[in-house]
């Protein structure tokens, strides 16, 4: 005979999955939000590198035109639809349709941070950062780079960087970014991994879902606002939660139109970088 009648508990209130869920990227680049189109063109304007001129002998002052370059992001559209039937929301433990509002949210978000890290990824201007292992290198690899943007008058405003966790990591061995000598940050507190912090005259970001994240050949970004379009309608981002009478089944549907484009590859640096040299194989 049983001693005891064990009794399971189940806590209806649910866990968050380990997952990515926010866009991190879309206020660092140049967006567009008033769309009816299939299509939206940015029109990148500029002298040219047009230097002052004097007065010709003949008095008039001479003219130049400017230097006008339209770029097209063409929208492609993005959804994401969980589906539960009702018995299978009835008896599971939790709120089923919330979980699948959140979890569809979180879906987009991600999409809006791929979308954008895709036409960063077409830009030209490389580094290699692989080497770049020890305190001394990996600073004067950084400082060469803001260096290459400064170059390309791409500073006029502090650039943005998508790093992994292991780039920041590493970082955090630097005096220069840690020490009181140097900074006024305390990197070991109040540690953000969602919001950008600022050192260097750049705004990094830990992006977690980086291309090649964890491995030799990880990807993170350089690059100035104005060098990446994103046209995006997110005040109208369909989110919706329904019921389909006839097959007895709740869905959650999470609908964007959106793209994103290179409007001024000077302004981006794409950067190889080795997260195994910290974290390890």
């Amino acid at each position: 005979m049983s001693q005891s009648a064990a009794v399971t508990k189940y806590r209806m209130e649910t866990i968050a999955a380990f997952e990515k869920s926010q866009a991190l990227t879309r206020h660092t680049v140049t967006t567009e939000a008033d769309i009816e189109a299939a299509s939206a063109v940015f029109l990148v304007a500029g002298s040219g590198g047009a230097t002052a001129v004097t007065r010709g002998l003949n008095g008039e002052i001479p003219s130049r035109p400017d230097d006008l370059n339209q770029y097209t992001a063409t929208l492609t559209e993005y959804h994401d639809k969980p589906i539960r039937t009702r018995f299978n929301i009835y008896t599971s433990q939790g709120n089923g349709a919330a979980i699948m509002q959140a979890s569809s949210l979180a879906v987009i978000n991600r999409q809006i941070d791929t979308n954008i890290r895709d036409a960063l990824s077409a830009g030209t201007q490389t580094y290699d950062m692989t080497a770049d292992t020890t305190a001394g290198k990996l600073l004067a690899g950084i400082l060469e780079m803001t260096a290459t943007l400064g170059e390309n008058e791409a500073l006029d405003e502090e650039p943005f960087a998508l790093i992994t966790p292991a780039f920041r990591s590493n970082l955090m061995t630097l005096n220069q970014f840690s020490s009181a000598d140097y900074v006024n940050i305390k990197a070991f507190e109040n540690v953000s991994r969602s919001k950008a912090f600022n050192w260097n005259g750049v705004n990094w970001i830990v992006d977690s879902a980086a291309t090649g994240v964890g491995t030799a050949t990880s990807t993170c970004y350089l690059y100035n606002k104005n060098a990446i379009g994103h046209a995006c309608d997110i005040n109208n981002v369909s989110a919706t939660l329904g019921y389909d009478e006839e097959d007895d089944y709740s869905w959650a549907r999470t609908s964007i139109f959106m793209g994103s484009k290179i409007l001024q590859n000077s302004g981006i640096i794409k950067i190889t970088y080795d997260d195994t040299t910290f974290i390890g194989a």
